[in-house]
C-alpha cells in the first residue's frame, strides 16, 4: 500500500506540475459535412469512426487534451435549482397545489408565460454578470465556466414556450464575456425532456404526487410526495418494481439529438465555445447500451461539424472500469465526467473526509488508464446535507439531514426587493407545502452547513458537536482550507481538471459557493500550484493513518462492523495485524471490551488499507474512526497543511531572528538597569539627578522597584579626608 501510496503521490507532484494552468485554446473549424461513410467506417477530419464498435482510429487530431481544466459551474442560471436560488421560489410558500412551483417546469406552469418570463428576465439579469464572470477570471486559476442549459431553450415544448422567451440573448454575453477573459464555456445540457433522472436539476422533478387529499383529516396543510416514488422518463417508461424500463422513448432520445444538432450549428463559430455534454447525471438505471448509443450519436453529430469541440459524457453515478474501459476508443477529444460529493456521507471525523478526498486519485487514474480524459465536473466541499432545499423545495430525503443544522438569517433577494415573496416573513413559522421530509424557512431563519469545532485532547477529536460552534471554538476554516487543498490535489495531478459547483450561491453557503470560499481563503487565488496544494495528500498517500475502532460503541455494533469488513476479506480464518499479533476470525464474535476492542482495530485497519483506493472509508457503521498513527490530538493539530508545517519548522525569516536579538537586548538592559538602580548606590544616585530619574520618581511602582528612591531624599555630599584618595568613602545623608 505504501509503495502504491509513493507512487501515486509522486505522479501527482510531477502531473502537476507539468501540467497547464489553462486550457487549450480553442480553435473554430466549422466545416460542415467533413464525415463521409466508406467501407472502412465514417471519415472525419482528422479521424475514422467505426459504427460497430463505437470506436475510432486514425486519430491525427492537432489538439490533444493535455491541459488541466480549472472551472466552475454556472448553475442555477438557465436551469433553476430551488436550493440555489430560493429567492424565486419563496413566492410559492403557503400555496396550494395549483400555485406551487417546485422546478423550472412547475415555476413556469404556476406562474403562466407572461410572469414567468418577467421574473426570469431580472432573474437571468442579475445571477451572472460580467463582473462576476471578470472576478472568476481574476482569481487566478479559473479557466473554464460549465454552464447547465436546458433543452427547451433550443426546442421549446410544454410550459416553457414563451416563459423562456430570451434565454439565448443571455447566453450569447457569458459566451462574449468568457472571450473577452479568456475563458471558455462548457455547455452542459443539465435538463431533458422527460427527466433523466427524476432529480429538480433535470428541470422535472418526476415521480411526483400530491397527497393533501389523503391527510386532510388530520391535517390541513398541502403535502406531496416525491422522493419515494421518484421516476424518470426521458428514455422511457420506467417499472419501479424491477428497476427496468419496459420500453424505450425514442422520440425523446431523437428530441435531444435534435438539440445537440441545434446547438452545434448555432455555436460551432464561437471561439469561447470548449465543447458540449449531451446530458448531465443520467440516473443509474439507465440502460447502458441505449446511454452508450445515445453518447456515440452525439459525438458524430458534435464532430461532424465542430470538430476540435471536447465531448463530455457523464458516467451515469457507474464510475466503473468494466462499464466505461474501452468505450470510445481512440476517439479524440471524449472525456469522462465524474461528480464527487461528500455532502451525503454519514457523519464523520474530519480525517475521514480528507482521507476520502485524496482517495479519489487512485480511482480517477484506473479510469484515465482504462477510458481516457476524466474530469471531476462537480464537487463542493460541503460535509453534510444541511443547504436548505438541497433535496428539494420543502423537502428532504428518508434519514436527512443527519444532523442537526444551523440556522441563519435568510439573505434578501439578490434580483431586487420587487421580487414576489421576499424577504422571507421572520414572523412566521415554517409554511407548506409539506414533502416527505423537512426543510424550509422557520421565522426568517434558513438551514445551511454545520460548524466544524475546535477539538481538544480531553475527549472524542471527532465527537458529534452542536451546528453552531461556541466563539472562539469554530474551526471551520481550518477544515475546510484543508479539505479545499485535498481535493484540488486529487482532482488535478491525476484526472484533467473539474469544475467547482457552485459559482454562487443566494444563502450563505460558501462550501457550495466558489466565490465566498476565495473570499473566507478556503480555497487560494492564483494557480493553484503550490506546495500546499501539491504536498496536500502527503499524509494520507503515505499511510500515517490508522483506521480504529470507537470505544465508545456497542459491542453488538462492532462486531456487525467486523463481520463486514471480514466478509469484503473473503472471510480469512485468522486475521493478521500489522504489530504481528494474530485473531482466530470466528472468535472475535464473542469477545466484549478490550479484547474487542484489539480485535476490532485489527480487522477495521486491515480493511481500510486494503480498499481505501476504491473508495471504502473508515467508517464501518459508524464504529470506526479514523486516527494519525502515534498522534495525540489537541487544537493546533487540525491546521494540518504538511507544507506548512514543513516550513514553520525548517524557515526562520532573518527578520525573526533579527526580532529574536533585539527583544532580548532590550529585555536584558531593562533587568540590568532595575537590579543597579536597587544595589549601586553611586548609579542610583547618579540617575536621581537626570530628567529621566525625576521622571521616574513620580511613580510609586517605579520607586518600589527601583529601592524607593527620590532625588530629595541625597542631601549635599559629605566627604571624609580620604575623598581625594583611592579609597574616597562618602556618607549620605538620609531624610527621616
Amino acid at each position: 500500500m505504501k509503495i502504491l501510496a509513493s507512487v501515486l503521490y509522486l505522479v501527482g507532484t510531477f502531473g502537476s506540475a507539468l501540467s497547464e494552468a489553462t486550457t487549450d485554446a480553442v480553435k473554430a473549424a466549422p466545416e460542415v459535412d467533413t464525415a463521409t461513410k466508406s467501407g472502412e467506417g465514417i471519415k472525419f477530419k482528422h479521424f475514422t469512426a467505426h459504427d460497430e464498435t463505437h470506436t475510432c482510429s486514425a486519430d491525427e487530431h492537432a489538439t490533444p487534451f493535455n491541459s488541466q481544466i480549472r472551472g466552475v459551474n454556472l448553475g442555477g442560471w438557465m436551469v433553476l435549482e430551488p436550493w440555489i436560488t430560493p429567492s424565486l421560489f419563496y413566492q410559492f410558500l403557503g400555496k396550494d397545489e395549483e400555485h406551487t412551483g417546485m422546478d423550472q417546469f412547475s415555476f413556469c406552469e404556476a406562474l403562466g408565460p407572461e410572469e414567468g418570463n418577467k421574473q426570469l428576465r431580472r432573474h437571468w439579469e442579475t445571477w451572472v454578470t460580467e463582473e462576476i464572470i471578470k472576478e472568476l477570471k481574476d482569481s487566478g486559476a479559473v479557466n473554464s465556466l460549465r454552464l447547465p442549459v436546458g433543452d427547451w431553450m433550443y426546442k421549446p415544448y410544454g410550459p416553457y414556450i414563451g416563459c423562456t422567451d430570451g434565454a439565448l440573448d443571455y447566453v450569447d454575453k457569458v459566451l462574449d464575456w468568457a472571450y473577452e477573459y479568456g475563458l471558455n464555456v462548457l455547455f452542459d445540457i443539465h435538463a431533458m425532456r422527460g427527466s433523466q433522472n427524476g432529480f429538480d436539476n433535470s428541470g422535472d422533478a418526476q415521480g411526483f404526487k400530491w397527497t393533501s387529499k389523503i391527510t386532510e383529516q388530520v391535517s390541513t396543510d398541502v403535502t406531496f410526495e416525491h422522493w419515494p416514488i421518484r421516476s424518470a422518463g426521458w428514455v422511457g417508461t420506467f417499472d419501479r418494481v424491477t428497476a427496468t424500463y419496459t420500453d424505450i422513448d425514442h422520440d425523446n432520445i431523437q428530441h435531444s439529438l435534435d438539440v445537440i444538432e441545434i446547438m452545434v450549428e448555432k455555436y460551432k463559430d464561437h471561439p469561447a465555445v470548449l465543447g458540449l455534454q449531451p446530458v448531465n447525471e443520467p440516473w443509474e438505471w439507465t440502460p447502458i447500451d441505449v446511454l452508450k448509443k445515445f453518447y456515440w450519436d452525439g459525438y458524430l453529430i458534435v464532430k461532424k461539424q465542430a470538430p476540435y469541440w471536447r465531448y463530455v459524457m457523464h458516467d451515469s453515478f457507474r464510475f466503473h472500469t468494466d462499464v466505461w474501459g474501452g468505450f470510445m476508443d481512440g476517439c479524440p477529444d471524449r472525456v469522462l465526467d465524474t461528480h464527487i460529493y461528500t455532502a451525503w456521507m454519514d457523519p464523520t471525523s474530519r480525517e475521514n473526509f480528507y482521507d476520502k478526498a485524496c482517495a479519489t486519485k487512485s480511482k480517477i487514474t484506473r479510469m484515465e488508464e482504462a477510458f481516457g480524459p476524466v474530469i471531476v465536473g462537480e464537487w463542493s466541499l460541503a460535509t453534510d446535507n444541511c443547504a436548505m432545499w438541497l433535496n428539494g423545495f420543502n423537502d428532504n430525503l428518508a434519514g436527512f439531514p443527519k444532523l442537526p443544522c444551523k440556522y441563519t438569517k435568510c439573505t434578501d433577494p439578490y434580483m431586487g426587493t420587487d421580487q414576489p415573496g421576499t424577504p422571507v416573513n421572520p414572523g412566521k413559522p415554517a409554511q407548506g407545502p409539506f414533502g416527505t421530509g423537512v426543510s424550509t424557512p422557520v421565522f426568517g431563519e434558513c438551514p445551511v452547513d454545520r460548524d466544524w469545532h475546535k477539538i481538544g485532547a480531553d475527549h472524542d477529536h471527532d465527537k458529534i458537536l452542536s451546528p453552531d460552534a461556541p466563539h472562539g471554538h469554530d474551526a471551520s476554516d481550518e477544515v475546510m482550507r484543508n479539505l479545499a487543498k485535498k481535493k484540488i490535489n486529487a482532482f488535478s495531478g491525476f484526472g484533467h481538471g473539474w469544475y467547482f459547483w457552485n459559482f454562487r450561491t443566494d444563502l450563505h453557503e460558501p462550501r457550495w459557493s466558489y466565490m465566498l470560499a476565495l473570499e473566507k481563503g478556503w480555497i487560494p487565488k492564483g494557480n493553484l500550484k503550490a506546495d500546499e496544494i501539491t504536498h496536500a495528500c502527503h499524509k494520507e498517500d503515505f499511510g500515517l493513518y490508522s483506521c480504529i475502532v470507537r470505544r465508545d460503541r456497542f459491542d453488538r455494533d462492532i462486531i456487525d462492523g467486523v463481520k463486514y469488513a471480514l466478509q469484503l476479506d473473503d472471510n480469512e480464518s485468522e486475521l493478521k495485524c500489522a504489530n504481528g499479533a494474530t485473531f482466530d476470525s470466528s472468535s472475535i464474535m464473542n469477545m466484549t471490551g478490550d479484547d474487542l476492542y484489539l480485535a476490532a482495530d485489527c480487522a477495521f485497519n486491515n480493511f481500510w488499507k486494503k480498499h481505501r483506493v476504491e473508495g471504502a472509508t473508515c467508517d464501518l457503521g459508524g464504529t470506526a474512526v479514523l486516527i494519525e498513527v502515534n498522534k495525540t490530538y489537541t487544537d493546533d493539530d487540525y491546521e494540518d497543511d504538511y507544507v506548512e508545517k514543513e516550513k514553520i519548522a525548517e524557515e526562520l525569516k532573518t527578520v525573526e531572528l533579527v526580532t529574536l536579538l533585539l527583544g532580548g537586548v532590550l529585555l536584558g538592559g531593562i533587568v540590568g538597569f532595575i537590579i543597579a538602580m536597587r544595589f549601586n548606590k553611586g548609579f542610583n544616585a547618579t540617575v536621581s539627578r537626570t530628567n529621566l530619574g525625576k521622571s521616574m520618581s513620580k511613580s510609586q511602582i517605579l520607586r518600589r522597584s527601583f529601592g524607593g528612591f527620590h532625588p530629595s531624599d541625597y542631601g549635599s555630599r559629605q566627604y571624609s579626608s580620604g575623598d581625594s584618595g583611592d579609597n574616597g568613602e562618602y556618607t549620605e545623608i538620609i531624610r527621616t
